[in-house]
């Protein structure tokens, strides 16, 4: 059965004030993600937090949700890459929910998939103080499938790692576990740890708008990058990914070459007629394609 040993810590993390988090995640994470503009997470940070509606009568009955980062594989000109998703999911359980989505390939953009074979899952996730442990349910993963290679039995390692150190806010090392003994993945290393997200992370990633967001008038587009003098440009075009620019702009991140920065823009579409649109942000590319082409990130938005 799937279930999550969380300790005392990760309970009370997860019961934390907005403030307190806030005051924490200037600590944790080191990736400085933007909040997305539906969910309630810290600023510059993984940092997941538990959200509810106006309870009703009794408010037990009230269902708890939390929003953790889901990391997912995408195509880049440099091979694949990880990318970032945002996603809602129950509070008693967000690592294992989360790695659910994760090993399903479950992204709300059609860009991003998954780099782990459909047998096979992961039971459990214990997040201590020095070290987070993660159970396998069976021996399916604890040898890489036929056809996957080494490279991509790091990365869907990768997609876990960056999944479940997002939910700690820290960066710890990460045991593999079944049964309780130690186990390696896809026969790797049975203690793994987070490859440098310069590395292993697409170098843009847009967290507003969301896949499928409805904008009007001007809204706020962030997200994270490392791109040429931390430029990042931005395009809406019409219809799909390949449809004419009809409005362009750029965003300054706070840093670029070692890691991703937040970077953050106004996009105003008043002027846009109704329809569906793709928002485009791209990293700057100096070298004019030579260099394989500028990473992008996309998003299907409706303009009202």
């Amino acid at each position: 059965m799937m279930e999550i040993m969380s300790r005392t810590r990760l309970a009370a993390l997860l019961s934390l004030p907005a403030l307190a988090l806030a005051t924490l995640s200037a600590c944790g994470d080191d990736d400085g993600d933007p909040t997305p503009a539906d969910a309630t997470v810290s600023e510059a940070t993984d940092e997941p937090t538990t959200t509810t509606d106006e309870p009703s009568e009794p408010a037990s009955e009230e269902p708890e949700t939390t929003t953790v980062p889901a990391y997912f594989v995408g195509d880049t000109p440099q091979g694949p890459r990880l990318y970032r998703e945002f996603r809602e999911v129950g509070a008693g359980d967000p690592a294992v929910e989360a790695l659910k989505l994760v090993t399903a390939g479950d992204a709300l953009d059609p860009d991003y998939s998954t780099l782990y074979p459909g047998d096979g899952s992961f039971a459990s996730v214990d997040i201590g103080e020095d070290m987070i442990t993660v159970g396998l349910a069976d021996r399916s993963w604890t040898v890489a499938p036929d056809g996957m290679s080494q490279a991509e039995a790091r990365l869907a390692t990768q997609q876990m790692v960056y999944t479940v150190q997002g939910i700690a806010q820290e960066r710890l090392p990460v045991s593999i576990t079944l049964d309780g003994q130690p186990a390696d993945l896809f026969g790797l290393a049975g203690e793994v740890s987070n490859d440098p997200e310069i590395d292993v992370r697409a170098l843009v990633n847009v967290t507003t708008p969301a896949e499928g967001a409805t904008v009007s008038g001007t809204f706020t587009a962030d997200g994270v990058s490392s791109s040429f003098e931390a430029t990042t440009p931005w395009e809406i075009r019409k219809g799909g990914a390949d449809g004419e620019v009809v409005k362009k702009g750029f965003a300054t991140a706070e840093g670029w070459m070692d890691k991703l920065y937040p970077w953050q823009s106004e996009v105003d579409v008043s002027g846009l007629a109704p329809g569906d649109y793709t928002f485009v942000a791209l990293t700057d590319d100096p070298s004019g394609g030579e260099g394989g082409g500028p990473m992008v990130d996309t998003k299907s938005i409706t303009v009202q």
